[in-house]
């Protein structure tokens, strides 16, 4: 009974010569009061009949509605809301994220002649598209007999309000073909057959045909029909535009541009199907639900945030898998090589080591011993890089992105079992990896110590300094927390990496090496493609251990200048400096429990540097490729299987 009183009093409302702002308030409420509390659609959705019974019982109630129709619909634009509503205006992060935030802390004013602000203050969130898809096609057609509306040359107005947001839509698709950045990325097959052309001109007859009195059946069948090929056309020549860019680089400006055609043609799909349509109420119907769910995730920043990050994942995880399958081993042949480059690595950051504790005895303030560690760390792991050795942990932050691209057909069959079959062959190449630089380091950095000591005739560090490294590595202090920190740094290198090599192809400097003239003039010409063929190959492994090295030397400097107490736990450097801390304290340590707290450390370091790197790339891989909830679980669910089975096959090869 409250309810229906709060109907007729709703009803008693409606009153066509109210100013703007009154009427759109009292549309408001009206969607308020179909709602409900919210908690249940198809509760919403009866209120819908209960709302048109009494309407429908009252005939000077139902031509008060259908004249607030008219006369509301003639002040406000709704050819903006069927054309534009939900379409982002530009792809500036920054500038659609503070305009998402304005809309969420300003309120709104009913007072407008934009249809779009009304539809979002009357139709603002999912629930609304939830019971909006639960009106059927009777339901539908009342309504639409309800809010019968005016004719304009003897054919509805609503016609000739389709057909501008369809020219409207066409005329954006059309200039996002013509746009230097799609034509000159487009298939050149594709390109000549200059298939945005002809799409204004084939719209301008296909709405003679919709607004012809009387209408000819077949004409307008057969201008549909051309005009549809003609979208489809212009589709599928945008789309060619994927392939260029997963050769020659991402940019995110173009996937937005991408994206927002295919939306548009999906939008005069919807569009031209409630003009065609026999019964074109459920066709509107269904276009309304669409247009709420776009404008509640247009209003969303969580939608715009992961929509942002997997053009941008997809930018940077496209390159770091070219150079991750460069890391994973699928025979006992490339078993042994990596473990024969791991040791090398190893060997090389015995170096590194010392060097660290070099620096550290010099003296400088943090800052500057932070930026000489950096330095001193980058010039390791490049020489690493050029001499084709490995560093364990660089690793599954590459490794990720190529194996997330195995995904990407996941509808067949052996796609996961083949999947998984790359899982276990990282698996083995990590612990390959990690084992050749810990096995390695550890007794080098004992030699050179006693080398060192002997020549000089001290240790290379002292009592105080080989205690306090034992302890800073203890497994029972914060060991732990800085080694999964360490492993973002490690992934936040690989992002580095491949948005530098994304870069460097996007704008082909490659190409600008090896034949731009002034470079020429300088290095000559057959240097000059020496050169450039070295950077395209190099480019993201100098981009990310100059990044790792810079990172690992100054973020402790810089979280201790905050108060943040954050610190790095790499496993290779780790290791080398317990090595260290033994040469130093002679055989005795093997007594003191300090030693083992931080020997127990090092494979914990080590699983938390390749888990959390390998997790935080393989997470931003699968964003990029879209997969989704139930294939990440049918993915755990195989590994899962192959580890009881056959588990092994993780450490050593088959």
């Amino acid at each position: 009974m409250a309810a229906a009183r709060d109907l007729s009093s709703l009803l008693a409302r409606l009153d066509p010569t109210a100013d703007a702002a009154l009427r759109h308030i009292w549309l408001i409420d009206l969607f308020d009061w179909i709602r409900g509390d919210r908690k249940s659609p198809h509760a919403a959705a009866g209120r819908v009949g209960l709302l048109l019974d009494a309407i429908e019982a009252r005939p000077e109630l139902r031509e008060r509605l259908r004249v607030w129709w008219i006369v509301s619909t003639r002040e406000v634009d709704l050819t903006t809301l069927l054309a534009d509503y939900g379409f982002a205006p530009d792809n500036a992060f920054l500038s659609e994220l503070s305009d998402r935030i304005r809309r969420k802390l300003l309120p709104g004013t009913p007072e407008t002649t934009d249809a779009s602000e009304l539809f979002r203050m009357a139709l603002p969130s999912s629930f609304d598209a939830r019971w909006i898809t639960l009106l059927e096609a009777p339901t539908l057609e009342r309504i639409g007999s309800l809010l019968a509306d005016e004719t304009v040359a003897g054919v509805p107005r609503w016609r000739h309000t389709v057909m501008d947001a369809v020219t409207y839509c066409s005329s954006q698709i059309v200039a996002a073909g013509f746009s230097p950045e799609l034509r000159l990325r487009m298939s050149d097959p594709l390109r000549q057959t200059r298939p945005f052309h002809p799409l204004m001109t084939e719209l301008d007859q296909l709405r003679e045909e919709v607004l012809r009195v009387p209408c000819d059946e077949a004409a307008l069948q057969a201008a549909f029909v051309v005009f549809r090929d003609r979208l489809d056309a212009c589709r599928v020549a945008a789309s060619s535009v994927y392939t260029h860019l997963e050769d020659h680089g991402i940019s995110v400006g173009l996937v937005f541009r991408l994206r927002q055609l295919r939306e548009r043609v999906l939008r005069i799909r919807e569009l031209l199907d409630c003009l065609l349509s026999p019964s074109p109420a459920p066709s509107v119907g269904r276009l309304i639900g669409r247009l709420v769910t776009a404008g509640s995730e247009r209003g969303s920043i969580r939608a715009l945030i992961a929509s942002n990050s997997s053009m941008v994942a997809a930018k940077v995880t496209e390159r770091s898998a070219e150079a991750g399958e460069h890391y994973i081993t699928r025979d006992r042949r490339a078993y042994g090589r990596m473990v024969k480059k791991a040791a090398g690595g190893g060997a090389l950051t015995a170096l590194t080591v010392l060097s660290k504790f070099a620096i550290l005895a010099i003296g400088l303030s943090a800052f500057w011993s932070g930026l000489a560690a950096g330095l001193m760390y980058a010039v390791s792991f490049l020489a690493i890089q050029l001499l084709h050795l490995t560093l364990a942990t660089k690793q599954p932050a590459m490794t990720a992105p190529a194996m997330a691209a195995k995904l990407r057909d996941l509808k067949e069959d052996d796609a996961i079992d083949a999947f998984v079959d790359e899982v276990t062959h990282l698996v083995r190449s990590q612990v390959a990896a990690v084992m050749g630089n810990v096995l390695v380091v550890v007794p080098v950095v004992i030699a050179l110590s006693l080398l060192i000591g002997r020549a000089f005739g001290h240790p290379a560090i002292d009592r105080i300094h080989a205690l306090a490294v034992l302890d800073s590595l203890s497994l029972a202090g914060p060991t732990a927390i800085y080694a999964a920190f360490t492993g973002v740094l490690l992934f936040t290198a690989s992002i580095i990496a491949g948005w530098t090599e994304n870069a460097f192809v996007l704008h082909r400097l490659d190409s600008a090496m090896r034949y731009n003239p002034r470079i020429g003039a300088v290095l000559g010409a057959a240097r000059a493609r020496r050169w450039a063929d070295f950077m395209r190959t190099h480019i993201s492994g100098f981009a990310s251990n100059i990044s790792l090295g810079l990172m690992l030397g100054l973020v402790p400097a810089f979280a201790a200048f905050f108060g943040l107490g954050l610190d790095v736990r790499h496993v290779t450097l780790s290791a080398g400096q317990v090595a260290a801390a033994i040469a130093s304290l002679g055989l005795p340590v093997l007594q003191q429990p300090a030693l083992w707290w931080a020997a127990a450390a090092i494979p914990v370091i080590g699983v938390f540097n390749v888990g959390v790197s390998f997790y935080c790339a393989f997470r931003v891989a699968l964003r990029a490729h879209s997969v989704n909830r139930t294939d990440r679980a049918r993915i755990r669910a195989a590994i899962w299987l192959r580890w009881r089975s056959h588990p092994v096959r993780f450490f050593v090869p088959a």
